[in-house]
């Protein structure tokens, strides 16, 4: 049975995965002003991507009879001053959103929760393929910011997959 103090993380996890989607789109925005329709479509992948991670948490509540509570989704207030420090800013959410879903999975653990021990283990992976893209995308910066636009046309060419995950 799902722990009431793992309900709570579960639910502050869903405003977690909310705000990265806001994070992305303001970092999709951010690109398209610049002129760079590929960082952009990358990015609006991304913030997909979370949008479907946070609907999952909501779904895992409900399938364990747990209250859904929605709180406010903070609004991203950071000023870049280059092109990389987006991508810089990204990396350093997904390791904090890593850090969230270690702690979820942590006390599970401790409360002896195993179910959502299971559920987490899609989310440990993915936050490992997070981060590896997130890294790889800084280093072909780093490699192509003499050339950008190489670069922006191959991330035009990412495409929305939906996540594997499904619940029963």
């Amino acid at each position: 049975m799902l722990h009431e103090k793992v309900s709570k993380l579960l639910n502050e996890q869903i405003n977690k995965e909310m705000f990265s989607a806001y994070l992305y789109l303001d970092i999709a925005n951010y690109f398209a002003n610049k002129g760079l329709t590929g960082f952009q479509n990358w990015y609006n992948v991304q913030a997909r991507e979370e949008m479907d991670h946070a609907l999952f948490f909501v779904a895992y509540l409900q399938n364990n009879e747990f209250e859904v509570v929605l709180e406010k989704i903070e609004k991203p207030t950071i000023d870049y001053m280059n092109f990389k420090e987006p991508l810089q800013e990204a990396l350093k959410h997904e390791r904090f959103v890593t850090d969230s879903i270690n702690q979820i999975f942590k006390q599970a653990t401790e409360v002896s929760d195993y179910r959502t021990q299971q559920f987490l283990q899609w989310f440990i992976k993915e936050q490992g393929e997070e981060e590896k893209n997130a890294t790889e995308l800084i280093m072909k910066y780093d490699w192509a910011k003499e050339n950008l636009f190489l670069l922006d046309k191959e991330l035009l060419t990412r495409a929305y997959t939906a996540p594997s995950l499904t619940l029963d």
